[in-house]
């Protein structure tokens, strides 16, 4: 019975992470940029009563043998970075990813992140960055006669200054790609770093060699289906209150037995 209440407990403890997990996601599900995130699990230890071909007879050996285990435990996190809608905005320096890639933002202390989140500013020293204030990488400056600011699938930065100026090429924006973009590290603000994981990051041009197209004026949002998460808070729910009925049924065992020990 004590191994019972152990072995219930644990997936109790597991189950209410996923319900954490799933708060986060659902309180995110308007939250430009954010993907997913969704628990995997693992069985504990087996305890090994009698092993699968132990020799019962002559010539005869068990089919199965007899394990017995020790409950569940969260192996980890699992992001998901399937693509999310793109939605249309009146940002001049808004933009989103349609495919693979990250934007790469430079933070004050000179360290590189990376991002989904696509919208951006102007600051007053031209340069498009993000709401916190993080300076966008290879985009160009953007001066202050610029009346107008086009960027092309391919990351080609355009700028007019007059109504007539038919535009001139500023430079162009590269987007960023690893190995296993699974492997980041979530660093809140919509940030990601790079890890042993991830791999390093490479630089790649938009719509080339797989990585995603640029689209102007334009936001990413959550990937987070709203139906799925509740359904998957139902199934955790459902999971907790079984666990803590197998922990209920090893406590009226154990009664029981104290009961006929007096």
């Amino acid at each position: 019975m004590i191994r019972a209440l152990l072995t219930a407990a644990s997936g109790m403890k597991a189950q209410q992470k996923q319900v954490d997990t799933i708060a986060n996601n659902i309180a995110n599900v308007n939250t430009g940029g954010y993907k997913r995130s969704d628990l995997t699990f693992r069985s504990l230890l087996y305890q090994t009563y009698k092993e699968p071909g132990a020799p019962t007879a002559q010539s005869a050996m068990s089919p199965t043998g007899l394990q017995i285990g020790s409950g569940v435990e969260i192996a980890g996190s699992l992001r998901s970075f399937r693509q999310g809608e793109l939605m249309p905005t009146d940002g001049d320096f808004h933009m989103g990813i349609n495919g693979q890639g990250f934007f790469q933002v430079q933070l004050p202390s000179g360290e590189m992140h990376y991002t989904r989140d696509g919208h951006f500013q102007r600051d007053g020293n031209g340069d498009v960055v993000t709401s916190e204030g993080y300076k966008l990488q290879t985009m160009p400056t953007i001066g202050a006669d610029v009346i107008e600011v086009s960027i092309a699938e391919d990351g080609t930065v355009t700028t007019r200054t007059s109504e007539s100026d038919v535009g001139t090429v500023a430079g162009t924006l590269s987007l960023f790609r690893f190995a296993n973009p699974e492997g980041l590290k979530a660093q809140g603000n919509n940030l990601y770093s790079e890890t042993a994981s991830s791999g390093t990051p490479g630089l790649q041009t938009p719509g080339q060699t797989g990585t995603g197209r640029v689209i102007h004026r334009h936001v990413e949002r959550s990937n987070v289906e709203v139906v799925d998460e509740l359904v998957g808070l139902i199934m955790a729910q459902r999971n907790y209150e079984v666990n803590s009925r197998a922990v209920q049924a090893a406590d009226e065992m154990l009664q029981q037995t104290n009961q006929m020990i007096r």
